[in-house]
């Protein structure tokens, strides 16, 4: 399998998503950071470390979620 990090844009989410399973990237919370650019650089060490780290065996199926809409 070689799933890919994706935008998604649905009904009720809009954000980063895998390929091939229902994860989300969810942040814990506002950016951290002093600058603009820090604050950028957060998130995205974030969403990828979250994103390396999933296993998409653990997360609802893609196809389910679009089903109920989500």
């Amino acid at each position: 399998m070689s799933r890919k990090m994706v935008w998604i844009e649905q009904k009720r989410f809009r954000g980063f998503g895998c390929s091939e399973c229902g994860w989300r990237f969810k942040p814990s919370g506002p950016p951290t950071g002093i600058s603009f650019d820090e604050m950028m650089r957060n998130f995205e060490l974030q969403r990828d470390r979250e994103f390396a780290s999933h296993v998409c065996t653990d997360s609802p199926n893609r196809d389910t979620l679009k089903e109920q809409g989500r």
